[in-house]
């Protein structure tokens, strides 16, 4: 009977050892990236701003529009210019 006994913790010592052996073996997998997460690819082009400004349209609504749809923009206009504009309509 002491045989048995000391042939089941010899089977059990070599299953902990097979069980070490086979986890150690999983590690260069692991390194390799088959386990790991996926690295995030970082776009080298700066973003996309784009710029809108609210003006006042023909019919005189409030309307925003984007500043790379306007050709030139020449700043304020004098309060007698619009005056005039707003008399032609």
């Amino acid at each position: 009977m002491k045989e048995i006994e000391s042939g089941s913790g010899d089977l059990k010592t070599r299953r902990k050892l097979l069980a070490g052996i086979g986890i150690l073996s999983l590690f260069p997998l692991w390194k390799t990236g088959l386990f790991g997460k996926k690295k995030s690819v970082i776009s080298c082009a700066p973003p996309e701003v784009k710029e809108t400004m609210k003006v006042l349209s023909q019919d005189g609504q409030l309307v925003e529009v984007d500043m790379s749809k306007i050709k030139s923009f020449q700043g304020k206009i004098s309060m007698e210019d619009l005056q005039k504009w707003v008399k032609r309509q």
